[in-house]
């Protein structure tokens, strides 16, 4: 998916060293697959198939119809902030799959019997338990400075004593034009609004594409995303200008 992974396992958790390693190749494993399917940069990939007209939608894989529901349904609920087609008429999933292949990975980790982590894919992270296991501490996710990448904006802390908790905040994602310029298709013709926006959740995947769809829908979008789902935002105006929830402001 061209980004960097990171697994952190607290150094007092009771994981043996090969209990680890077969986590890690697990999670390895996740990536690759739904990298090999999805990634538009791969020319043998199912997308890229999709994307040349070598393949219809309807004869490509269980998987890749049910990511494209997935965000059809996003493209509804956020109404048409999020969308699975670029401008040129292509399906692209990568709004999506990140987060999914994030959740699918720490599904894995818990299934390995892992039960305090920090999974960073590119700056999204999601965890469990706690970095000091046993203490009930929560993690501290830092968000970077659009206007100065060596400097943290913010920090948010993630999971703690109440992580299976519904609501509790396990996620945050970050998206916008600072990192990799301006991705993001808008529907305005003046550009994005916003040069960055964080989102916190209590799911990845909602918090990651609740952070595409503030970008690509602006101040209009930020407040149904705020109204409609239980999350904490922080946005980036061009000129610098913080808007940010409650749990940002904190």
């Amino acid at each position: 998916m061209g980004t960097v992974i990171s697994l952190t396992v607290p150094a007092g958790a009771a994981v043996a060293d090969h209990e680890l390693d077969a986590a890690v190749a697990a999670v390895e494993r996740v990536f690759a697959r739904l990298d090999e399917s999805f990634s538009l940069y791969r020319p043998d990939s199912e997308a890229s198939r999709l994307a040349r007209g070598e393949l219809s939608l309807r004869e490509a894989s269980a998987g890749m119809r049910d990511r494209y529901a997935d965000a059809v349904g996003w493209r509804l609920m956020t109404e048409g902030a999020f969308s699975p087609e670029r401008p040129d008429g292509v399906l692209d999933l990568s709004g999506l799959i990140k987060g999914y292949a994030i959740a699918k990975a720490g599904e894995t980790l818990q299934s390995q019997g892992i039960t305090d982590w920090c999974l960073n894919a590119g700056g999204d992270v999601l965890v469990m338990g706690s970095p000091v296991p046993g203490s009930g501490a929560s993690w501290a996710a830092g968000v970077v400075d659009p206007q100065d990448r060596t400097a943290l904006l913010s920090a948010f802390e993630l999971g703690g004593p109440a992580d299976l908790k519904t609501g509790t905040r396990r996620a945050l994602a970050t998206s916008g034009s600072a990192e990799r310029g301006d991705h993001i298709w808008t529907a305005g013709a003046g550009g994005a609004e916003f040069t960055q926006v964080s989102v916190a959740a209590a799911d990845i995947v909602t918090a990651d594409v609740l952070a595409t769809a503030i970008v690509a829908g602006g101040t209009a979008m930020l407040h149904r995303a705020t109204d409609g789902w239980e999350i904490d935002v922080l946005a980036v105006r061009r000129d610098g200008e913080l808007l940010a929830t409650p749990g940002f402001r904190a």
